[in-house]
């Protein structure tokens, strides 16, 4: 499955204008903007040289013990870069017993060596003092969206031959079951995708519950309750993007077997590999049925064993009419609906890679990701790819799928 992170600045971008230095600005930086900003350079500069004195010399002393436990999350995650930009300041407000407080937004900026290409960006509000002595300092931190792993607890790294695995309330040796699935996959998806060009490495964050996992996507738990894994990053990003996460539920992981949790891990770094070919005008059926194709590639499972739900409703005599639209992948839905969708998107994928051959598969996917827009896209990449129309597409599925499943 594919998730998208995200996140909204509030208003005030004209009062934003008046207060940032831009090369088309009208106003002087104040001081104390100036100040901040070197508030902020210093503390990043010791997250970067793993300076914990330092570090927590640039926080007020009342919230020093809540960024003490955020800097010791943050001892095995391997950083390439750490900054904090300021983008905006308030005005400052009197604080009782003398100094100031100003609220500020700002962007934390950060890659993993190794991984990211280009910063990830996360948003976060500020809460920064000034006591006695003209010092500022850092008194509250607020993300707004997304909440980074090291925010919940002491990460553990893993590194494997082609994987990173992170995780928080985990056992080692866990992780390191994720890291030889994640290895495993990594190649698998590369023999799939026919080399095409992608990273070919696979970042994999464990959070300690399903409540945690919501809160590194931004999102409510419900909506990943019974799902093993996301993959977080905007479709369609180029090579200078940052890496995509892959985001395990550990409730759900948990409850599956190794062949399950590799399913699992195959199909999410398909998506990591397919990113750049992956846009608005790929339906879903066809995303989420490469992946699955991907993942039960040479695995000798038939298509009754893949597709129970479908199966079921074939041999009832109830065949789906036409490929399932991007509503019938609603995790708020009906979870029979949801597994059929996706088992027939797989077949679909798996119908082309039988009928035309795995090299039409990747170009047909290729193809319908650069077109345009959604509009015609599957039908002009049916026609120029595979050589027939729509409907005959739709016509050889529906017997594909009914042949598959009544074998």
């Amino acid at each position: 499955m594919r998730g998208r992170r995200g996140g909204r600045w509030a208003a005030g971008l004209a009062a934003s204008l008046m207060l940032l230095t831009a090369c088309g600005g009208t106003a002087a930086p104040r001081a104390d903007d100036q100040a901040l900003r070197r508030l902020l350079d210093r503390w990043s500069t010791a997250v970067r040289d793993h300076d914990e004195s330092a570090y927590l010399a640039a926080v007020d002393p009342a919230y020093r013990p809540d960024r003490r436990r955020v800097f010791a999350g943050l001892a095995e995650v391997p950083l390439a870069s750490w900054e904090y930009r300021l983008v905006r300041t308030g005005t400052p407000q009197p604080q009782r017993g003398g100094g100031r407080r100003v609220e500020a937004d700002a962007e934390l900026r950060y890659r993993l060596a190794g991984y990211d290409t280009a910063p990830v960006v996360v948003p976060v509000g500020l809460t920064l003092v000034r006591r006695g002595g003209g010092h500022w300092y850092v008194a509250g931190q607020r993300i707004r969206g997304a909440v980074p792993l090291w925010e919940q607890g002491r990460v553990t790294a893993v590194t494997g031959r082609y994987s990173l695995v992170l995780g928080v309330g985990q056992d080692e040796a866990r992780l390191r079951a994720v890291a030889g699935l994640a290895d495993r996959a990594v190649p698998d998806v590369d023999r799939a995708w026919h080399g095409g060009a992608w990273a070919r490495r696979v970042v994999v964050e464990v959070p300690a519950s399903l409540d945690r996992m919501a809160a590194l996507l931004g999102a409510p738990a419900a909506r990943y309750r019974g799902i093993a894994a996301v993959t977080t990053g905007e479709t369609g990003g180029g090579p200078g993007a940052p890496a995509d996460r892959v985001v395990v539920n550990p409730e759900a992981y948990g409850t599956l077997g190794d062949f399950g949790r590799g399913v699992v891990l195959t199909h999410e770094t398909a998506h990591v590999a397919t990113r750049e070919q992956t846009s608005a005008a790929t339906p879903l059926w066809l995303s989420e049925g490469f992946a699955d194709w991907a993942a039960y590639r040479g695995s000798g499972r038939t298509p009754a064993q893949a597709a129970p739900e479908l199966a079921r409703e074939v041999v009832a005599g109830r065949a789906p009419e036409g490929l399932p639209d991007d509503a019938e992948f609603s995790f708020s839905g009906e979870a029979g609906r949801l597994s059929r969708a996706y088992e027939e998107g797989w077949l679909a994928c798996r119908m082309i890679a039988d009928r035309w051959g795995e090299d039409r598969l990747v170009a047909f996917y290729r193809a319908v990701g650069a077109h345009a827009g959604r509009a015609g896209a599957v039908e002009g990449a049916v026609r120029e790819v595979l050589g027939t129309s729509p409907e005959e597409f739709t016509a050889r599925w529906r017997t594909y799928v009914t042949d598959a499943l009544t074998a």
